[in-house]
């Protein structure tokens, strides 16, 4: 009987709350790892510097600062995999997101921050050295006192057209969306079309990799949207499915007409793009799902990012096959945090695609959610926050957690061979980034 268990490898204090987690997946690059922070404070909580008069503006706002992290997954080191290579202090990291693809022979990671500005940053050094760093080489504000809140790159489909443009879309917290392009030097960025699109904050915005001049977004007036980028300012379709804000989308890599959405009603639900009237599948995760993120191989394999309710992977094939329901293999959660980004790594994959065969799904979820029952009756889970604003009132430091008791599924016979992925989850109010094994037998 297949089975699967979930261990902690390393625990990483990023001081600021911790909200977007990426793993490279580059070739040659896929053991690097990308973190981003962020931080609401108050004026006087800043340190003074030399042109300070020693008062007080109550009027000035309040600042968000952020850290960009870049670490190096080492294999041979077992205590410490993670080794910091790069710490770049900026305004704070709502998203970012790699290129799927080189741009001028360089790896390109695309950041959202607090000032409203979408950031290209460009990869440079070498594996052989082991020396990695990630230069600025562009960047463009979306508007004024806005923030941007989410990014995504055109490139998410295996076996993109070489002469297909280079598009990014994201979106900002008056709730437009913004279609960009980048040139094929990767060092300028271009606004194609601003719209308006949703009545609050446009929580999320994304491609379908598969026809990139759809895509979809999310706002906080609940409603997931169509746009057809060839006609402007138009959705194509709204659903009004979700309850409350919608704040992940992403489309299927591998199996086209596929997407996951995800909302703080705290229900992942599965739609084929082709008929988008209801979803086929809706499943309840106990916790805003902040990000969703499809396995780099296995094509059914969804890692979500639930907020107070944790992490979980949910198996989707009966559902996309046979229309049955996602059965949730792994679901953790972490006392006194809000799990905010998740990422799964390309860089360990198993011999065989053996992830696609699991126990019938009546099974398999009751085994899972009978192990979560256990895990999550003896855990605190904290007060639920809607916006992205939060201020640590309590001064206390990041809470270190141990991997004394690691979320388990202990169904596989002794000796049995596993299939090992790694994954990365990092947490809001606990500034931590939690680095994590996955067996399964």
């Amino acid at each position: 009987m297949a089975g699967s268990r979930v261990r902690a490898l390393q625990v990483v204090d990023t001081e600021f709350t911790a909200d977007t987690v990426e793993w490279c997946p580059l070739d040659g690059c896929q053991r690097l790892l990308a973190c981003g922070t962020y931080q609401l404070c108050r004026p006087e909580d800043l340190p003074a510097g030399p042109e300070s008069q020693g008062g007080l503006d109550l009027d000035q706002p309040q600042v968000r600062l952020g850290c960009l992290y870049l670490f190096s997954f080492n294999e041979d080191s077992s205590g410490t995999p993670l080794v910091e290579v790069q710490r770049r202090e900026t305004s704070a990291i709502l998203d970012m997101k790699w290129c799927h693809i080189r741009v001028s022979g360089h790896p390109l990671l695309g950041v959202a921050n607090a000032n409203g500005s979408i950031e290209l940053l460009r990869l440079v050094g070498s594996e052989q050295k082991s020396s990695y760093i990630l230069q600025p080489i562009s960047s463009l504000a979306l508007g004024e006192q806005c923030l941007a809140l989410s990014l995504d790159w055109s490139t998410g489909k295996s076996g993109r057209v070489s002469d297909q443009p280079l598009k990014i879309i994201s979106s900002d917290s008056k709730g437009q969306l913004h279609l960009l392009t980048v040139n094929e030097a990767g060092s300028e960025l271009h606004r194609v079309a601003s719209w308006q699109a949703h009545h609050f904050e446009a929580w999320v915005a994304a491609f379908n990799y598969w026809q990139t001049e759809i895509v979809y977004s999310g706002g906080d007036d609940g409603l997931l949207k169509v746009w057809d980028t060839r006609t402007s300012g138009t959705s194509v379709f709204t659903s009004k499915r979700h309850s409350m804000g919608v704040c992940s989308i992403q489309s299927n890599p591998h199996k086209e007409h596929i997407l996951a959405t995800g909302s703080y009603d705290e229900h992942i639900l599965l739609w084929d793009t082709r008929n988008m009237t209801q979803p086929f599948a809706d499943r309840p995760v106990q916790g805003g799902v902040w990000r969703l993120k499809w396995h780099p191989v296995h094509h059914y394999l969804l890692l979500a990012a639930c907020m107070h309710s944790g992490f979980k992977i949910l198996n989707c094939q009966r559902a996309v096959e046979e229309k049955q329901e996602v059965t949730v293999l792994v679901s953790h959660t972490l006392p006194n945090s809000l799990v905010y980004g998740a990422d799964w790594s390309s860089l360990l994959q198993p011999t065989q695609p053996k992830l696609c065969t699991f126990p019938p799904c009546d099974m398999g979820t009751r085994m899972a959610d009978q192990a979560y029952s256990r895990v999550a009756s003896g855990l605190l889970t904290p007060s639920f926050e809607r916006r992205v604003d939060t201020v640590d009132q309590s001064g206390s430091g990041c809470q270190q957690h141990t991997a004394s008791r690691i979320f388990d599924l202990d169904l596989y016979p002794e000796g049995e061979n596993f299939d090992i992925h790694l994954l990365a989850t990092c947490s809001f109010y606990d500034h931590v980034l939690h680095l994590w094994k996955w067996e399964v037998s």
